[in-house]
Order: structure tokens, then sequence, then C-alpha cells
């Protein structure tokens, strides 16, 4: 018998791929929490029936999420990662040698303890407790409404706007996300798709725009995403993508993120600049 994963992304639409076995299921406070080995992809991380990452193309998010970011800011020294509970996008943080601090926190602690299991690539830096990672179980939100003037950049690794993470795609989110950096700080937030999220990605820039005096938007090509088209967008007090120097910056050895796409990241088809106009 065979056995097969299906994430259904639209009304209309599934993606399907067949699944060696399944290694972990189980339900936490806040979703179901699946981990299942595929042929196609690897071992793959499933939050209410929904792809949130794999062995296999893993590096194409984790990388862009966190790499674009923190080369737009100039001198990036204390980082707030918002869920990530897989542990990619703070693996990818503390690479960054400028980066003195990075504090993650994650509302769902089984997230975090099956990742650390079943996806030891994925979560490295929380199994070897890198020494600047400084990881809570709590509330996003909560954590974010009380912050000010603290951080340099904040990255929004979050699921889908559903669940758990649905308060993290509002207007009053993003004015707390704006109290909590520094003067001269950014934030990126994962947006979904261009193609199948457009009225999400039309509220969101507008909310953005609305706080931020720099909104900006950029893809990455990540293959077990809808449409395999994904979005990131970027709110910055003062730091744009145009502006980025990377002549006496850090080089990285990574697998999709490089310095030419530092800048043609952002360079977005005009269905994609019409939605954000």
């Amino acid at each position: 018998m065979q056995l097969w994963c299906t994430e259904n992304e639209t009304e209309y639409l599934g993606l399907t791929t067949r699944v060696k076995e399944t290694l972990f299921a189980g339900k936490s406070e806040f979703q179901d929490v699946a981990v299942v080995d595929t042929y196609q992809f690897g071992r793959m991380l499933v939050l209410d029936g929904v792809f949130q990452t794999s062995i296999a193309e893993e590096f194409v998010y984790h990388e862009m999420i966190a790499h674009i970011p923190l080369f737009i800011h100039p001198n990036p020294k204390k980082v707030l990662v918002i869920g990530g509970g897989d542990g990619g996008a703070v693996r990818e943080v503390v690479r960054h040698d400028t980066v003195e601090k990075v504090e993650m926190v994650e509302i769902d602690g089984l997230v975090v303890e099956v990742s650390k299991k079943y996806l030891p690539q994925i979560s490295k830096a929380m199994l070897e407790n890198n020494p600047k990672l400084d990881l809570k179980i709590g509330d996003g939100i909560g954590h974010m409404a009380a912050a000010e003037n603290e951080y340099d950049v904040i990255i929004v690794d979050c699921s889908d706007p559903i669940g758990p993470g649905e308060g993290l795609f509002t207007h009053a989110f993003y004015q707390n996300v704006y109290k909590a950096l520094k003067p001269d700080g950014l934030f990126v937030q994962q947006t979904e798709s261009p193609f199948y999220h457009q009225p999400l990605i039309r509220r969101l820039s507008k909310d953005i725009k609305d706080i931020f005096p720099i909104h900006e938007m950029y893809l990455a090509h990540i293959p077990i995403y809808p449409g395999g088209m994904h979005c990131f967008t970027i709110g910055s007090k003062k730091y744009a993508s145009k502006d980025v120097d990377l002549s006496n910056r850090q080089k990285l050895e990574t697998k999709y993120y490089n310095e030419e796409l530092q800048k043609a990241a952002f360079a977005l088809p005009n269905f994609v600049k019409e939605l954000i106009k």
C-alpha cells in the first residue's frame, strides 16, 4: 500500500508527495504536528496539514529569510526571531559575525523538540546550544508588545495566517514590531504566495507602508510552497536594499543565497508590483 501526504493549497489545488514512513504524529496545545519521510523531499515537517520545511530544500527559505535582512542592516548585533521552531532561521542568523545575540520566541515547544529529534540538520543551532542563542517557549505576540527600542533586526518566521500564526499578520502586531526595533532597525516576514494569497499580501503591504518609511518585497523559489514562488516583506526605518554594500561584509558559504541575489531578489514581476502598489 502506498502512502501519500497532501497539502491542500487552495480549494482546487493540492501538492502531494509519496511517503516512505511517518516518523512522528502528535498534537500540541496549538496544532497537529507531524514529521514524514518522503521519497521526493526527504524528511518533512507538517503542521496542521501544511508543509513547513524539508531536508531537500529548506536551505532556500532559511538562507533567504535570514541573510537578506541581515546584510541590508550594516551592523546587526541583536536579532529577534519570532516562530521558526524548526531552528533553520537561527541556524543561519548565528553564522553572522556581527550578531552577538539572537532571541528566539516559539509558541509551540513540541515543534522545537520534534525538530531537534528528527531534523537535526535544520535545528543545528538549537541542538548545539549555540552561545549566541536564547530560546524561549512562549507567545511571540506578547513578547513583541512588551519590547521597545531593543532589536536591530526582527525576523518573523511564522506559519500560515491561521491558528497560532494568525495574530502575526495584523496592523497592531506591526506597530509593536516598529516599537521593538531600534531607530535604524528593520524587520522581515514571510508573506506567502503572490499567486494564491493576493488579498493577504495587499492588506499586509498597506499595513506595513502605514507604519514603516521603507517597504520592500523580495522573492525566492521554494518547491514545497504554493506555486513555488514565495515572497518576503521588509519594513525598515532607515536602510533600503538598493543601498547595500557587501564589499567589506562577511562571506558566507551558502546553497541558494549569493551576493547577486541580495539585490536581484527585489526585482519583481509586474503582477507582483501591481499587487503591492
